[in-house]
């Protein structure tokens, strides 16, 4: 009953992750228009057909060729994609056809047949993927393995996530000084702290942010951490492997080491070998960062750091009391090309720092 992410915005931000340079929703001027906005912050134009009335009775292909056309002479795009909505599906618009009636020119411009109305947000993903490989952004075989992350995504979600709940009211739950001082504590008391990511795409910009925390109150405290991470540069759509590097040469930089396990877009199967790292270095407090639920062995005191209201409720109904929110983290990073300040390592800062 609670909502759901959307295939469509599912489809457009796979399609920022290819590096396509722009992208047309082809339905009503709002269709998608909250997630428009963080795109064009990220570097990737989004324009719209901007459907009207008479054009769901008549068919939208006149307005997606102008508004293509215009698009191509304003911005120049190496690559472009339309994406369909649920009002070019419901009206059948042969879009296909209409995108052979453009002046391309030099233009990648190829079609993502999608709609809100697909089961599973992952779908729109899926299509945008296998209509990026069709046209050449990405290969077959990258297509074919982004294709099996998210169908082991979308059966996590299932099985342990929000969309194995009816409904979930979302709520803050503990403070964050509440699970920062518990943090200081273990390296007061000389205690090992393992630091967990298992982070999804531009999330791990705000993650990576305890590590640099972890290290800093490590100093001032004492005691030992390690840090866990799916930071494999090498794995995953061009935009991610960006992310990775960057986040790691920002790491380095202030003296922080990271043992890689996974990609950025393997959270949702990597949890084994998370776990088999973490057990061999046998810590005696475990925070986990995002995804948290990809790991296979959570106990009760763990800490778990999340960026969705429902997802934190979900993990305190299930009775893992030392769990908080990091609302609004999606905004913040979007765009983000630096490590972004987590809230709950702030908070371990001031604590170690005496505030």
């Amino acid at each position: 009953m609670h909502p759901r992410p959307n295939p469509i915005v599912a489809a457009m931000y796979t399609l920022r992750d290819m590096d396509v340079d722009v992208i047309v929703t082809h339905g009503p001027a709002g269709c998608c228009f909250m997630a428009s906005r963080p795109l064009e912050n990220a570097g990737v134009r989004v324009v719209t057909s901007a459907l009207k009335d008479n054009d769901l009775i008549f068919g939208g292909a006149d307005p997606l060729i102008r508004t293509a056309n215009e698009a191509i002479q304003r911005f120049h795009p190496r690559t472009m994609a339309v994406v369909g909505t649920c009002a070019s599906t419901i009206i059948g618009d042969d879009v296909s056809a209409a995108i052979g009636r453009v002046d391309k020119g030099d233009c990648n411009l190829f079609n993502v047949d999608c709609s809100g109305c697909m089961a599973d947000n992952t779908m729109g993903a899926i299509r945008a993927l296998k209509a990026g490989a069709k046209a050449g952004v990405i290969s077959r075989e990258e297509c074919d393995r982004q294709t099996a992350l998210l169908k082991a995504a979308t059966d996590l979600e299932k099985k342990k996530g929000m969309a194995g709940r009816t409904y979930l009211s979302p709520t803050k739950g503990p403070t964050k000084y509440g699970v920062a001082k518990r943090i200081a504590n273990a390296l007061r008391e000389g205690k090992k702290v393992a630091f967990v990511m298992l982070a999804k795409k531009e999330l791990a910009y705000r993650y990576a942010d305890m590590f640099l925390a972890a290290s800093e109150a490590c100093k001032e405290l004492g005691g030992e951490i390690r840090c866990f991470a799916n930071l494999d540069a090498e794995k995953g759509l061009p935009r991610i492997r960006r992310y990775c590097t960057g986040i790691l040469g920002e790491l380095r930089e202030a003296g922080v080491e990271a043992e890689i396990v996974g990609g950025l877009d393997e959270y949702a199967v990597i949890g084994e070998e998370m776990a088999a790292k973490v057990d061999a270095y046998n810590p005696d407090l475990r925070v986990f960062l995002d995804i948290c639920h990809a790991y296979p062995d959570l106990r009760k005191d763990d800490i778990l750091i999340t960026d969705q209201p429902r997802e934190l409720a979900n993990y305190l109904a299930q009775g893992f009391e030392l769990s908080v929110g990091e609302p609004s983290s999606h905004n913040l990073v979007m765009g983000a090309d630096r490590i972004v300040t987590l809230e709950t390592a702030e908070t371990l800062r001031e604590i170690a720092r005496g505030e």
